[in-house]
């Protein structure tokens, strides 16, 4: 046997092995560059949602229960229920957020491209090709395009979100609701034994218990709302998000579509403008899941509040809602656009 032959072929098997890994790795990275929009969104979801669950459980209480201000409810929250009471729920948003805003996407992504396809075979005007053109402003093209996608996504993911939206409402007020000292405007009277039953209990189990009070049907209390809510509220942040980004992008004179700047201010205000123009509809929504929550299958509950534009108490809990929505935003697009970035940046 020649002296070298182990040497040679130990080297052999190790570049086999090294070209096998290398194989690996651009398969990797072909499939993450295939799914960046899912890939980014599911890890800015995580970073946002957390950072800013204090001031949705905030939100949603201000919105269920009365309360003499921001700081009040503030206050009882953490006297009643210290730190642990701002966080409480806090792990259905985190699944079920991470799951819905890459679904999200992922819907709007296909949406936007198949609306402006149409709009070029039909209008002669392609959308994303004027929206990504240097020193360009929003037209009706881009706006509708974008408007329309946000509906269709906003629609889609009401199937997936609703329940885990159910239980979320049902962990920040739980404690509220089973508590008879604190008043509620429309509490039926039987509601403290159902209530007590949801008081802290994990997400899964909230959900058993709905499906025990309610049946499966629980589980969407309250979805014609939600409906309503995430599909125009999705349509006003999409059409906002990339119409100030496409107007801040071209003001700063930056070439570039995802300026850094231009996505952190576009983020937030979208999501201020969406909260502020829905924010009527998620107050009704809240009322009527959190009735809903304390009567059984059977029972009548009562019906939910009007939706009235222009009356101060469906606005409780407005100015947390904008701010932690601003917040959460802000985070998410500049995350986001960031992690896109770096994948779109990888080698093949």
């Amino acid at each position: 046997m020649p002296p070298n032959s182990t040497s040679y072929g130990g080297s052999t098997q190790h570049d086999r092995m090294t070209e096998k890994a290398s194989g690996g790795d651009r398969k990797q990275k072909r499939w993450v560059k295939r799914y960046r929009t899912e890939v980014a969104a599911s890890v800015s979801s995580v970073f946002s949602t957390f950072a800013a669950f204090p001031l949705d459980s905030v939100k949603t209480r201000m919105q269920t229960y009365k309360y003499d201000s921001f700081l009040d409810c503030v206050r009882h929250t953490y006297k009643t229920e210290k730190f642990r009471g701002f966080f409480r729920g806090v792990t259905a948003p985190m699944a079920s957020v991470t799951l819905v805003r890459t679904i999200s996407f992922s819907v709007y992504q296909r949406s936007k491209y198949a609306y402006a396809a149409y709009f070029k075979k039909n209008f002669g005007i392609d959308p994303l090709v004027h929206v990504n053109t240097p020193g360009s402003y929003p037209n009706l093209a881009t706006i509708s395009c974008f408007g329309a996608a946000g509906a269709t996504a906003g629609s889609f993911i009401t199937l997936v979100a609703c329940p885990f939206e159910l239980t979320k409402v049902s962990a920040q007020v739980s404690v509220l609701m089973a508590d008879r000292n604190k008043a509620s405007t429309s509490d039926p009277l039987n509601s403290k034994g159902v209530a007590a039953s949801y008081q802290n209990k994990g997400t899964f189990q909230t959900a058993k218990n709905i499906v025990r009070h309610r049946g499966i049907a629980g589980l969407y209390s309250g979805f014609n709302l939600h409906l309503l809510r995430d599909t125009l509220g999705t349509a006003i942040y999409f059409m906002t998000y990339e119409s100030s980004k496409q107007l801040l992008t071209t003001y700063t004179g930056d070439r570039s579509p995802t300026n850094p700047v231009a996505v952190l201010f576009a983020g937030g205000l979208c999501g201020v403008a969406s909260w502020a123009l829905i924010y009527p509809i998620d107050s009704a929504k809240s009322i009527y899941q959190r009735n809903c929550l304390t009567v059984c299958k059977g029972q009548e509950v009562r019906k939910p509040p009007k939706i009235q534009f222009f009356n101060k108490r469906m606005y409780r809990g407005l100015g947390v809602s904008m701010g932690r929505s601003c917040v959460v935003n802000s985070i998410f697009f500049s995350v986001f656009e960031f992690v896109k970035k770096q994948i779109n940046a990888l080698e093949d």
